[in-house]
């Protein structure tokens, strides 16, 4: 019998090959995909979460719990799919334009997934024109957006504005984040929500 706990232990511990292997092993007990993942992945992760805002985790730690996840994720994803389970939303994000910083955006992206969501990630220094094109082209729900640096925060207005010349603003929810990033600015460019961090972005996904 698969052991869940140690996969929860697993992923709280950033231990990749362990995920891949419990996972396995629970899809071989015949256990629901659903289950491993809202009754063993995801309060993992929210742990790890919870641990990071005390400050008792660092990036590092944030990173390798997220790799852990996505390798038992990477395993149960085509069995959702082949029962007919649909993702709670689809969620195009990336770093925006004249930004290549990926952690923090790489992170959203585990948690989302790790949430239940479909994540298309478009990579960095990613063109309005490409959030466009993931919301006509592949549904996107919800668009996000990741600034690290505060010379490329104008580049997510860009985007809101781009998103709305074609037409399109008004079928998906625009959430932003990143360090320089606030709940105001948000506000001020016309963003529907606002994540502070990996922590806390299904949640603020969730809100939308």
């Amino acid at each position: 019998m698969a052991d869940l706990k140690a996969l929860y232990d697993a992923i709280l511990t950033g231990d990749m090959k362990a995920a891949k292997a419990l996972t396995e092993a629970a899809i071989a007990d015949g256990i629901p995909p659903l289950t491993i993942i809202h009754d063993h992945m995801m309060p993992a992760m929210e742990e790890v979460g919870l641990r990071f805002e005390r400050n008792e985790y660092f990036v590092p730690e944030l990173l390798l719990a997220a790799r852990a996840m996505k390798s038992g994720l990477e395993l149960l994803r085509p069995l959702l799919a082949a029962g007919g389970v649909e993702p709670v939303g689809r969620v195009a994000i990336g770093t925006v334009k004249g930004d290549l910083h990926d952690i923090g955006k790489n992170l959203v992206a585990a948690m989302l997934e790790g949430g239940g969501y479909e994540v298309i990630d478009l990579g960095v220094n990613v063109d309005p024109q490409k959030f466009v094109r993931a919301v006509k082209e592949k549904n996107a729900g919800i668009v996000a957006l990741s600034a690290l640096l505060t010379t490329t925060m104008p580049a997510m207005k860009t985007t809101i504005e781009a998103l709305k010349t074609a037409g399109v603003r008004d079928q998906v929810k625009v959430m932003i984040g990143g360090a320089p990033v606030s709940a105001a600015y948000a506000k001020e460019i016309g963003a529907d929500g606002y994540s502070s961090g990996a922590a806390n972005a299904v949640a603020a996904a969730r809100a939308l």
